[in-house]
This record gives structure tokens, C-alpha cells and sequence, in this order.
């Protein structure tokens, strides 16, 4: 029996592009499926012109910076040469969470715009974004105006909802604590924490894929450590507030930012006054820059005693923390639930704290008002069909919104087929929610349930592994046009389910690898592949 050729590969993305050879691949994948329907492939030229967009606009619709993986250094390099509002985008951390009120583009849109005169918002692409959108920032400011794009979407203006009290961060609402509870069981190296809240007092709601954003607050023990440093009194006036009060809820005592650095190296002479200048540059002269929040670096320049005014002008806005919604508005209505891992870790002999999940975790109590708000999804929902069958992958609290969708389903009636790959280190401890899923499943509303423990056994196994054990159901779902949602980190695990879809589309859909990653791009661009990473 004769074998068939393989289909010429379409060389799209000239050699000489700024990518490297999987970006340049993967982009070639992604034209070739594009343009499978057409009379003819572009040619190399054609498809450079198809990245670059209509003469004299300099965008690329697809972003090919826009991947959580790669590098900002590396996502600089791939927009060099583009318009200044991409290469700020480029410079976002590229998860459009919402947590600076936007998504990546239209927050690069704003500031191009000076609609946004902030540049600190992008919370997970922390000082080296904020590093980057500063200098961009200077560069805008010393070219000449330009006209807008007749291409480009006005900048103005938030929608309406979002200037409705508890639809932005920037018009938070007071809801209520109402409980938490642990997760894990005796055993796990993990501490997660099933959060409620109460909504039914501030009369908000919301979507499944919506996610909630808190104010929390710091750590009354580590501010007056703070206060100790400066020497200072915690009832000092500082905006109108006492010192305690500002350093607890106005400011990040995360990392020190470079305006920090600035003014002590105002404030000091010799060597000490060119570590400072050297750190507010970004550099790192003494190799511990990464360690350095703002109660590290009142220790190592010991020396230097601000005054509080002065210090609290040098530090960043305390910024609000978003969590995947971890239930559904039809299932409970007034009621919210979020699932938070506890960041605790140390440096050196310090204990370090993550802000948010330490403040619901332990210093919040049941009955406390705090100020929160909803931020809709961009792009991560229930299909609107409620047959679609959905697919689900959320390892560790990626499970959040996947509980949600499942809620919702049910409360809804949703008569579509449902399927959850959940995946965490044991399973004797690390099985969240499991007496849920337990009882989905046996109802029926949880089509299926496949699990994956990475500690378990002597090889670590991942979700991914389950995926690809299953391949062949997996690919049948999809042929028959079910949606696949992946929720978790999104540095290692989106894309190892990413390339393991990649895999099985290959092997149980008869593809090239090409076709395979073309396939999968045209599930994003159909809106049937959608995700929830951060």
C-alpha cells in the first residue's frame, strides 16, 4: 500500500523574522491554517506584510509577543521596530488577568492615548514592566503628536458598567467575610483555603469566568516593624491618616520600588548613595535586588532614616489581588466563594507573606467589611450553547472557575457533557472539593472525572500525562465541538497542556504537527479554546 506524501510545509514567516525557530514555526502553523480554505499560499514576502499590517500602521494582529512564557526581554526583541503602543503592550505581563482594570492591549492603548497616566497597574509583570512602560512612557512624551490610527478603537472610555459601584477597581464595594475553611488535609505540603463571602448587603453580582478583586490590607505586625525602622511614631500624620494607618492600607511593602531606591541615594553619601543610584537603575550591585521589599531595604541601608512624608511619597499604591470566582451566581445567589492558596515563604531568616492570601487566610474575620469588585472576564465563559460539551483542566486552584462552570450547569439545567482533569501532589490530602465532584459524578452532571497525583507514585505525574492517556476520548470530545478551558500557572503547566493537545491532535486527528498547532490556534480564534492563567 502506497504511503501518501506529507503536505508541503508553507513557509510563511521568512528566516530572517525576529523569532526564534519554534515562534517561527509556530507562526507558520498558524498562517497555514489560516489560509487552508484559500486558492494559494502566501508567499514569504506575503506573510511578512501579513505580520507587519496594512502600510503605515506597523501593528501585527496577532501579537506574537503576546505568550506569558516568553521573557520581557524576548517579547522586546519581538516588537522592535512596531508602534510605541504594541511595545508597551509587549512589555505587560501578558496574562490580561484585568487586574490593571484593562486587558494587555487596551491598557498599552491607554497610556499610547494618555488616557492612563499610571503605569504601575500591571501587577504581574511587576517593576520590570513598570520599568519598561516608564521608559516607553519617555519616549512618548518626546514624540511629536501623531494622528490615531484609522484603524485603532477609541481609548476613552471604560464601559458603563464599569463606573457602577464594584465593577472596577477604581469604584470598589464593601462586602462581608463570611468564613473560611481548609482545604487540604493533614499530610500536604500545601495550605489552600476555601474563602465565602457574603454580597447580598452590597447587591452585587456576577458571571462564572468572572473573577473578584480584593483590597487587602497589610500585616499590622510587619508595618510596625516598618515604623521601627524609620524611628518614627505610628500616630505621625501623613496624609491626613496616621503613618500606621497609611502603611497598612495605601501602600505596597512588596517589593521596593526604584522611586525608593532614588530617594535614599538622596539621602546618604559614598558607597551606600551608589548602591542606591545603582539599584534605581535596575541594577544589582550587591546580587540580593531580587530580595529587596521595602522592610529589606530600610535594613540595608540602616543608616538612612526618611522622613515618613518623604517615605511614604517614594512607594507604590497598594494594589488590589484577583481570584477566579470559585461559584456560581444562579447556584447561590448573594454568596461568593473563592478557593486561595497561602503564600508563605523565607528569605534569608525572614518570613515572608503574600499579601492577599495571608489577609483572607488569617487576618480578616468573619463579619468584616471589605472593599472588593467584580472584573468581568475578557474571553472566559460558559458556551452560550448550553449542549456544548466542555472540557476542563484546572490542577491546583485552577480548579476555581471549573467548580463555578459546574455549579452553574447544574443550576441552569445545562443539559451539555462535562469533563474535569484536576490534578495536585496526593491524593489523600490535596483533593479539593472532592465529596462535590464525588456526588457530580454519580448524578451525572460530571461526565467525567480524571485525575492526576504527582507525588503519589515514584514518577511525578501531571495532568497533562492523563491527557494524553486519554487522548483518543479527549480528541472525540473535541470533533465533537466541545470547548476546552485550561485555569492555573501559566509559565509551565498552560503550555505543557497546550503541547500535549497539540500531541493528540496529531496522533488521534491524523495531522502533521503543524496542522496539529494550526488546529489548536483556530480553536483560540473560534473562541473554543479559552484560558484562565496567571
Amino acid at each position: 500500500m502506497n504511503q501518501m506524501a506529507p503536505p508541503p510545509k508553507i513557509e510563511i514567516i521568512p528566516p530572517s523574522a525576529p523569532f526564534s525557530e519554534a515562534q517561527r514555526s509556530w507562526l507558520n502553523g498558524f498562517f497555514a491554517g489560516l489560509l487552508s480554505d484559500g486558492p494559494a499560499p502566501l508567499s514569504a514576502e506575503q506573510g511578512a506584510a501579513v505580520l507587519q499590517g496594512p502600510a503605515g500602521d506597523g501593528d501585527d494582529g496577532e501579537a506574537p509577543w503576546h505568550d506569558q512564557t516568553i521573557p520581557i526581554v524576548d517579547r522586546m526583541k519581538l516588537a522592535e521596530g512596531r508602534p510605541l503602543q504594541r511595545r508597551m503592550m509587549a512589555a505587560m505581563a501578558q496574562q490580561d488577568c484585568g487586574q490593571c482594570g484593562y486587558n494587555c492591549h487596551d491598557y498599552s492603548e491607554a497610556i499610547a492615548g494618555k488616557s492612563e497616566a499610571r503605569l504601575n497597574l500591571c501587577v504581574p509583570g511587576g517593576k520590570e514592566t513598570a520599568r519598561m512602560l516608564k521608559a516607553l512612557h519617555e519616549e512618548l512624551e518626546k514624540a511629536p503628536a501623531a494622528p490615531a490610527s484609522p484603524k485603532a478603537a477609541p481609548v476613552a472610555a471604560a464601559p458603563a458598567t464599569a463606573t457602577e459601584p464594584g465593577r472596577s477597581r477604581d469604584n470598589p464595594i464593601a462586602a462581608t467575610f463570611l468564613s473560611r475553611r481548609l482545604l487540604n488535609k493533614a499530610g500536604s505540603e500545601k495550605e489552600t483555603w476555601h474563602i465565602d463571602f457574603d454580597l447580598s448587603g452590597c447587591g452585587l453580582d456576577y458571571v462564572v469566568g468572572d473573577s473578584f478583586g480584593i483590597f487587602a490590607r497589610n500585616d499590622l505586625g510587619h508595618v510596625d516593624q516598618i515604623i521601627a525602622l524609620l524611628g518614627a511614631s505610628h500616630i505621625t500624620e501623613v496624609r491626613g491618616k496616621t503613618l500606621r494607618e497609611v502603611l497598612t492600607t495605601d501602600v505596597s511593602l512588596a517589593p521596593a520600588p526604584d522611586s525608593l531606591f532614588e530617594l535614599f541615594s538622596y539621602l546618604t553619601g559614598g558607597a551606600q548613595r551608589e548602591k542606591a543610584r545603582a539599584l534605581a537603575q535596575g541594577e544589582d550591585p550587591d546580587g540580593d535586588a531580587a530580595t529587596l521589599d521595602v522592610m529589606a531595604t530600610l535594613q540595608k541601608f540602616s543608616n538612612v532614616r526618611p522622613h515618613p512624608e518623604a517615605f511614604v511619597e517614594a512607594l507604590e499604591p497598594l494594589q488590589p489581588r484577583l481570584y477566579s470566582i470559585s461559584s456560581s451566581h444562579n447556584a447561590t445567589p448573594g454568596k461568593l466563594s473563592l478557593t486561595v492558596d497561602c503564600v508563605r515563604y523565607v528569605i534569608g531568616k525572614r518570613k515572608r507573606l503574600g499579601l492577599a492570601s495571608t489577609f483572607l487566610a488569617e487576618r480578616i474575620q468573619p463579619g468584616d467589611q471589605v472593599k472588593i469588585y467584580v472584573q468581568k472576564a475578557h474571553g472566559f465563559a460558559l458556551p452560550q450553547d448550553p449542549k456544548t460539551p466542555i472540557i476542563m483542566i484546572g490542577p491546583g486552584t485552577g480548579i476555581a472557575p471549573f467548580r463555578a462552570f459546574l455549579l452553574d450547569r447544574k443550576a441552569t439545567g445545562a443539559p451539555g457533557k462535562n469533563w474535569l482533569f484536576f490534578g495536585h501532589q496526593r491524593s489523600e490530602c490535596d483533593f479539593f472539593y472532592a465529596d462535590e465532584l464525588n456526588a457530580m459524578k454519580t448524578s451525572g452532571l460530571l461526565t467525567r472525572l480524571s485525575l492526576a497525583w504527582s507525588r503519589d507514585g515514584d514518577k511525578k505525574f501531571y495532568v497533562q500525562d492523563r491527557m494524553r492517556e486519554v487522548g483518543r476520548e479527549l480528541w472525540t470530545w473535541l470533533a465533537e465541538g466541545a470547548n476546552l478551558y485550561i485555569c492555573g500557572d501559566a509559565k509551565r503547566m498552560a503550555k505543557d497542556v497546550e503541547r500535549a493537545l497539540v500531541d493528540i491532535v496529531a496522533q488521534f486527528g491524523a495531522r502533521s504537527t503543524d496542522e496539529a498547532i494550526s488546529f489548536v490556534a483556530d480553536l483560540k480564534k473560534k473562541g473554543r479554546f479559552q484560558q484562565d492563567v496567571y
